[in-house]
């Protein structure tokens, strides 16, 4: 009797989907502290390194809605890894790089490979977690990601320490070789079925029910969109953190690394711990944690200028990152669910706004540290930290969500999670 291949288990997704999050994360945490101090290297402005930061973001912005098409029609495996395979030649790019406009160019191919990879990871993630486990599932992809930035700056702090002065182009080359393992990882485990355009989990409704024609009216995805910017902006104002701690807080690289990879030890169980709160508690409570943390770490960096206070603001800040990304995955992969045949299209006009935000913080942080130093520019993240809590408060208690029609559903799966959510946590 022959077997019968029953395809790619959940369990068995989810795994190899974390490893290429904790892998290419490792990558392009390297790249993420040696990039702005090599740029300042070349005589860029603080200013600069904002825009510089932003290259890939404001690209993605408008390739990714152009893209995201591509994953439902060819598949979000296959594009997952056309995505890898492309992003992998920045660190080699980089390592032969010795004029800014260079960094330009090598950034908006970044962009460009994130706007093809961001869709059909998001999609194959929630396909992972299903109705019951996505924020846990997309808690523990984050919290392998996050660790492994950490990890990832940490050891480009270590290698321009040691050695030759400041060997950026080393960086950069372990970076390459890096990359190239969440490939690996993908095509081997990430098995072909994963997916699938025309396939998704149990609990979705058929691609031509009514849920995925007409939509239900109060299913906003721009108010999802706006909150989205919001949360983006804050965090993006922060990417410029080497090289604010490099100029305003006199460290190393080697002390901005450590910081760092101190923060990892605080996500490692943050993570999923506000994932499975998110799950199984209340979704908005998670979601405030994001606003709560960016308000309190700004006044802590202006309050205390020294290592370990500049080290325990960081920690302050990651912890409410790794609050939001659960339960925003979670949202996300929600308002995914009501258009099965369109999912990685809805994810991508959801990112949209984060994306807009991711791109906006840099340029507007380092517009700000020119305009009035550190403390304006810290004291409008709290404004607009402020701004996004308000708003998140009323995305998940003054609008109901949209059920899933029962019709459509085909299984009590697509609807418990709103039922249990209650109209408190309806984001």
């Amino acid at each position: 009797m022959r077997p019968v291949h029953r395809g790619p288990t959940p369990a068995g997704s989810a795994l190899a989907i974390v490893a290429e999050g904790f892998l290419s994360r490792l990558s392009f945490g390297l790249i993420g502290l040696a990039l702005p101090l090599y740029a300042l290297r070349l005589g860029m402005t603080l200013s600069q390194v904002g825009v510089l930061v932003s290259a890939n973001v404001v690209l993605m912005l408008v390739a990714k809605p152009v893209l995201s098409p591509l994953a439902d029609r060819f598949g979000h495996r296959r594009m997952l890894i056309v995505a890898i395979a492309g992003r992998s030649l920045v660190g080699l790019l980089l390592a032969v790089a010795v004029a800014p406009w260079q960094l330009f160019a090598i950034r908006l191919l970044y962009g460009l490979t994130q706007a093809l990879r961001d869709p059909p990871l998001n999609a194959l993630i929630a396909d992972a977690g299903g109705a019951k486990r996505v924020a846990s599932v997309f808690g523990w992809y984050h919290t392998a990601k996050n660790v492994a930035a950490s990890l990832g700056r940490a050891a480009a702090g270590v290698l321009l320490a040691v050695g030759p002065s400041q060997d950026y182009r080393r960086v950069f080359v372990v970076a390459f070789v890096l990359s190239l393992l969440p490939l690996g990882v993908v095509a081997r485990f990430l098995r072909p079925g994963s997916g699938r355009p025309d396939a998704g989990p149990e609990s979705d409704p058929p691609a031509d029910s009514p849920a995925d024609s007409a939509p239900d009216p109060r299913d906003r995805v721009w108010t999802l969109t706006v909150l989205g910017f919001l949360f983006g902006t804050t965090a993006g104002m922060m990417n410029l953190f080497p090289a604010i701690a490099t100029v305003y807080f006199h460290l190393d690289p080697a002390q901005i690394g450590f910081i760092m990879l101190g923060s990892a030890v605080v996500v490692i169980v943050a993570g999923p711990v506000f994932g499975w709160l998110a799950d199984h508690r209340s979704r908005a409570l998670v979601l405030s944690v994001r606003g709560f943390a960016n308000i309190v770490s700004s006044l802590m960096y202006l309050a205390l200028p020294s290592v370990w206070g500049v080290g325990a603001s960081k920690v302050v800040d990651d912890t409410g990152k790794a609050a939001f990304r659960p339960a925003w995955g979670s949202v996300m992969a929600e308002a995914a669910r009501r258009h099965p045949g369109r999912r990685a299209r809805v994810l991508s006009v959801i990112d949209v706004g984060e994306d807009a935000g991711d791109a906006a913080g840099p340029i507007l942080a380092g517009g700000l540290l020119a305009l009035g130093g550190l403390p304006l520019m810290l004291g409008t993240r709290c404004g607009v930290a402020a701004v996004t809590e308000v708003w998140t408060w009323w995305v998940t208690h003054r609008q109901r969500p949209a059920p899933v029609r029962a019709a459509a559903a085909g299984s009590a799966d697509a609807v418990r999670p709103a039922s249990r959510a209650g109209p408190a946590d309806g984001a």
